[in-house]
């Protein structure tokens, strides 16, 4: 099988570290916009050649989109016109709605996958990709019904290579959750490193900096060319998140102001996440997605 892995970078990189250890594929095609990122990928020796989008598409049996979502809603047409009638697409955006919305009326649509899987780092490019990296780690398929059962077997047994436990989910479902476990962590981060940026005298802060600020903060190094759409194509339920978060801080600044009771209580109860991380991993929570916003947003 040739596989076709469009986006050279954290994900799609390390998605064809493993899949080559694992010979899912006899051949694998890097495609990406950037020349440099090509050679870099040929150099790592991930991917066995190279090719423009199309005519690795006309070549592929199985397409793998791995770049920002905004491009990816102009690149899946592009690929779903010039795969063979037989080959699998998928793509692993963080969000789902608006790119499964851009070609449900299209001929191909049963040959697309939708996928995201819950894994990744703040960095980015080539380099950034690493053996592994989903190992044990959730993996969403979107609307599944829409999609070929042999495709969506295909990107089954992908995802298994890869080591990822999978959840099920409606395009929305995934949009839902995602803002709160995933797309939220990100803002708050962003808007966290803001604050600190803003502060006078920052430098000693920054000197003082330790675990607890550099795990808090980590995500804010993210590349904005990434997070920025994301931001936008789900705007709707991060903006919901959003003020859900603004609200218990507000109800935590109240409370460190005027009643050490309630803090404490707050706190205690903020530790229960604990047991149900340490328990379930998150599986459960992303497959029950009314289960687990009812706890965020609680």
């Amino acid at each position: 099988m040739k596989l076709a892995v469009v986006g050279l970078g954290l994900i799609g990189g390390s998605i064809a570290i493993d899949l080559k250890k694992a010979k899912f594929a006899t051949e694998i095609i890097g495609v990406d916009s950037n020349s440099e990122h090509i050679e870099q990928a040929l150099r790592l020796g991930f991917i066995d050649q190279t090719g423009t989008l199309e005519t690795a598409c006309k070549e592929a049996d199985m397409v793998l989109i791995a770049i920002p979502v905004d491009k990816i809603l102009s690149v899946l047409p592009i690929v779903l016109d010039h795969i063979p009638s037989h080959a699998t697409v998928t793509d692993m955006g963080s969000t789902k709605r608006v790119i499964s919305e851009a070609v449900k009326n299209h001929p191909r649509r049963k040959n697309y996958v939708p996928a995201h899987p819950m894994a990744g780092t703040e960095n980015s490019g080539p380099i950034a990709a690493l053996p592994d990296l989903f190992r044990g780690k959730i993996a969403i398929l979107c609307d599944q019904d829409e999609s070929g059962p042999q495709h969506v077997a295909l990107i089954e047994k992908m995802l298994q290579t890869l080591g990822m436990k999978i959840a099920y989910m409606t395009a929305d479902e995934q949009d839902h959750s995602t803002a709160f476990i995933s797309h939220l962590p990100h803002a708050a981060a962003f808007a966290l490193a803001n604050a600190v940026l803003a502060k006078e005298n920052r430098e000693i802060i920054f000197d003082l900096a330790s675990g607890g600020f550099n795990s808090t903060v980590r995500l804010a190094k993210s590349s904005p060319e990434m997070w920025g759409p994301i931001f936008q194509q789900n705007k709707e339920y991060i903006v919901e998140s959003l003020e859900v978060y603004i609200r218990h801080l507000k109800e935590f600044k109240k409370s460190i102001e005027n009643d050490e009771n309630q803090m404490n209580e707050l706190m205690a109860n903020a530790n229960r996440i604990r047991s149900i991380l340490d328990g379930s991993n998150g599986s459960s929570l992303i497959q029950n997605e009314e289960t687990f916003i009812k706890l965020y947003t609680k």
